[in-house]
């Protein structure tokens, strides 16, 4: 009867998985990004790769995902989608889902940054919830685009029973794991998301995290992806 009751209560279960886009020239050259429109390096590219074939692996169908429309997490979401076969699956693209905008830091090195603000400044900006870089948005910005976006477009149909995919922003993606976890600005801010790492989560009928599972690569995140392909 507990068997009976545990397929029951798993049957009932959402499945919403989220990729961090792989890795960008900018990531590269460790340039403030934002929303410039920077592609996939070639790590990048393995990275997707990466990611789909784990998907594959868990033996995901999706029946709807969605992205920005910044070129590299939609970049990342074609390569994964070829990787487990549903090339064709239906893309909704959405700047709710962009990353968070650097405004005046956008296109800076960290260093040249430092070097204009000091480290103390720019460690604020980049690490506090509702401080704005000048020109750009905080995550508590950011949360407030994303969080609509979810509740009104992406939630309804995990709620009808749908598997999706998310691939987006290192912050749009922190936006959204806050809320889910029910995280404080400063725990989520703490939390370094993986390029193109799935994370898998099983939501509850009132769309709580019942359960949550990172799917890492065999390797170092440090080690170049090359070594276990």
């Amino acid at each position: 009867m507990e068997a009976v009751r545990a397929v029951q209560t798993n049957a009932r279960l959402h499945t919403l998985v989220l990729v961090r886009h792989g890795e960008s020239e900018w990531n590269r050259r460790n340039l403030f990004t934002g929303q410039r429109d920077p592609d996939l390096t070639e790590k990048g590219v393995i990275e997707a790769r990466v990611a789909g074939r784990l998907l594959k692996y868990e033996g995901l169908v999706f029946d709807l995902a969605f992205t920005s429309k910044l070129k590299r997490a939609v970049h990342t979401l074609e390569i994964m989608l070829a990787e487990i076969d549903q090339p064709n699956l239906e893309v909704r693209r959405d700047e709710a889902l962009n990353e968070r905008k650097y405004g005046d830091l956008s296109g800076l090195n960290k260093d040249e940054a430092r070097d204009r603000w000091g480290e103390e400044k720019v460690l604020e900006w980049r690490r506090s919830y509702d401080v704005r870089p000048p020109g750009g948005e905080s995550l508590k910005d950011t949360e407030e685009r994303v969080m609509p976006y979810y509740q009104d477009k992406i939630w309804p149909n995990l709620e009808a029973g749908k598997t999706v995919l998310i691939t987006a922003h290192g912050n749009s993606l922190r936006a959204l794991i806050m809320n889910l976890e029910d995280l404080s600005g400063e725990e989520i801010l703490a939390r370094e998301l993986a390029t193109g790492a799935p994370i898998i989560y099983r939501l509850a009928p009132d769309g709580s995290v019942a359960e949550r599972r990172d799917l890492l690569p065999t390797r170092s995140l440090d080690a170049p992806p090359e070594d276990n392909l």
